[in-house]
């Protein structure tokens, strides 16, 4: 371990043996940060690793106050927690150049953040009589725009210790060996270096089957030592993070379904940020399109704009621990308030739906402080099930698997017949012909949809009773239905235009050309080039072999045509 972290700095520039330095590892984390305590001036950046990555002082700032415990936490030791922040300065050339194909192969619950960054803290205090305040202070932080929780929190068990202890070299050489990873593809099994430990990770895919578990055994490759095997690089225990809030799941899922603000008060930012975090996964598959903050503190930029009485609160979920908030936030319409997550052989003590007039500054007891009435109804046989399980001693990862499985087909239930309608609003193939611009998507009108329901609506694969239509009605007005119904336009228009170069290519080329005039086969000769092209930028599901012969047929049209014009075609 110790002749690792002595390991000898990359060069930069042009000496380096990469074509782009720091490439690999900017496929994984955009930089690591490590925040001290300074008595003069607080909280403050002693280091951002690689050297030359440019963070703008408003994030070195909000990084600053968002890697230490907001409210005085007299707890001495290590604590982990993670954060999100707004990226400013517009966007930047990262050192890794990536085309999309990340963000087009992982789930849409596991894209590469484009405006936002997220932390991930390990905070060691304790106490250090060489230090003025009695204290060592400090904070070390991945800084990165994927939401892997679990791969980076694992990581920084492993290497937080050993920097506290041998500082700068020993990031040097942690980083220039995370510099030496293969990328993150979506759907392989990695072996990832780091001191002396191979952590063993599967990139979930788009093509995975939702709910499915990951594979149990890896191939170990005769790996010696054996390695760190992590079965999911994001999944959260559940379990755990819901304990006081079990009965009122069903709530908790409407709520978010809905986009609704909600405030998360937590008496620490592990707690907080673990509550915020299970929250937003609860409605996989499906994407959750709101703002999100798993920790946030009143330094934030964004505190007035969230604190401000003059307008609604935001679609966003924001995680606190500092009791200031209790009495700026107590205009927003669900405070959920929590105590530390203690994992104990009984059901938690769970919380209480109370009036939002019984929020108190001072002293506000744990409970959902709400005002909200369900669409559906409880599932108590999830809530058997569950207290069964904890009486029986059945691991928490069983519970997790459990409570993910029921909220996955909650979520299924409810966007089966959305899926279902709008593939009914896609033009029927024969309807697609070469030469004429593909036909239009029909528009989603919610009055039709709403007919659908009856014969084919969620009491098809659903238990649960409740107002459906009342739920998808407020659904139509959050920004998660925008956001699917975006996500899939734009794949049913990629379709189209995928079944329309198909077709072309089917079709007998010369015989169109026979009664044509030269403008006409002009036009579609910039027509089809047009077509190549998007073809290729947006990486349409089109063979290619469809996209070669377009181009063949690109050529034989310009060839049929007088020289002039040909040099002129292949000039432009």
């Amino acid at each position: 371990m110790d002749a690792l972290c002595r390991a000898e700095p990359r060069p930069r520039g042009p000496a380096a043996a990469s074509p782009l330095p720091w490439a690999r590892f900017s496929a994984w984390l955009d930089c690591v940060c490590v925040v001290t305590f300074d008595l003069e001036l607080g909280q403050a950046m002693e280091l951002v690793y690689p050297y030359d990555f440019r963070l703008t002082e408003k994030e070195k700032t909000s990084i600053c106050y968002l890697s230490f415990p907001d409210s005085y936490s007299g707890g001495l030791g290590d604590t982990q927690f993670s954060f999100r922040l707004r990226q400013s300065g517009g966007q930047r050339t990262a050192h890794f150049e990536d085309d999309g194909e990340y963000n087009r192969e992982a789930p849409l619950t596991l894209q590469r953040e484009a405006a936002h960054y997220f932390g991930y803290v390990y905070f060691r205090q304790v106490k250090d009589s060489s230090m003025k305040r009695g204290y060592f202070q400090k904070s070390l932080v991945l800084v990165s725009r994927l939401p892997y929780v679990n791969l980076f929190q694992s990581l920084l068990q492993l290497i937080a210790p050993e920097y506290f202890d041998k500082l700068e070299p020993c990031l040097e050489a942690v980083c220039n060996e995370i510099d030496q990873w293969p990328p993150p593809a979506p759907g392989q099994t990695l072996n990832l270096p780091v001191m002396g430990v191979v952590i063993q990770v599967r990139i979930p895919s788009r093509v995975d089957k939702p709910g499915s578990s990951p594979v149990k055994q890896f191939n170990q490759e005769n790996l010696l030592p054996a390695p760190l095997v992590l079965p999911s690089i994001h999944e959260l225990d559940l379990f755990r993070c819901f304990q006081p809030v079990l009965i009122h799941i069903q709530m908790l899922w409407e709520l978010m379904l809905l986009g609704e603000p909600i405030v998360v008060m937590a008496p620490s930012p592990t707690v907080s940020s673990e509550m915020v975090l299970a929250l937003t996964s609860c409605l996989a598959p499906l994407r959750y399109c709101c703002d999100y903050r798993p920790y946030f503190t009143i330094h934030d930029s964004e505190f007035k704009e969230y604190t401000t009485r003059t307008q609604a609160p935001p679609n966003i979920v924001v995680g606190v621990t500092n009791p200031f908030f209790i009495k700026t936030l107590q205009h927003w319409p669900h405070i959920l308030r929590v105590g530390e997550l203690r994992m104990s052989g009984d059901l938690p003590k769970q919380v209480k739906v109370k009036k939002l007039a019984k929020l108190k500054t001072l002293d506000t007891k744990p409970g959902i402080y709400t005002s909200y009435k369900t669409f559906l109804h409880k599932d108590k046989t999830l809530i058997k099930r569950l207290l069964k399980g904890i009486q029986r001693k059945r691991p928490s990862e069983v519970q997790s698997a459990l409570l993910r499985r029921h909220l996955l087909e909650l979520t299924q239930s409810f966007i089966i017949p959305l899926e279902h309608y709008i593939a009914s609003l896609m033009p029927l193939q024969r309807a697609i012909t070469p030469w004429k611009n593909p036909p239009q998507i029909r528009p989603f009108r919610q009055e039709d949809f709403m007919k659908t329901l009856e014969h084919a609506g969620p009491q098809l694969t659903c238990v649960l009773k409740g107002d459906w239509l009342g739920l998808y009605r407020r659904f139509f007005k959050s920004p998660n239905f925008d956001g699917w119904y975006r996500q899939r336009h734009k794949e049913m228009t990629q379709k189209l235009e995928a079944l329309h170069l198909e077709a072309i290519c089917e079709a007998n080329i010369v015989a169109w050309m026979k009664d044509k005039s030269e403008v006409e086969i002009v036009d579609l000769v910039l027509k089809l080039r047009e077509k190549l092209v998007r073809a290729r930028c947006q990486h349409l599901p089109v063979k290619e072999e469809t996209l070669q012969r377009v181009g063949l047929y690109i050529e034989t049209i310009i060839g049929s045509l007088p020289e002039d014009l040909q040099a002129v075609l292949h000039h432009h």
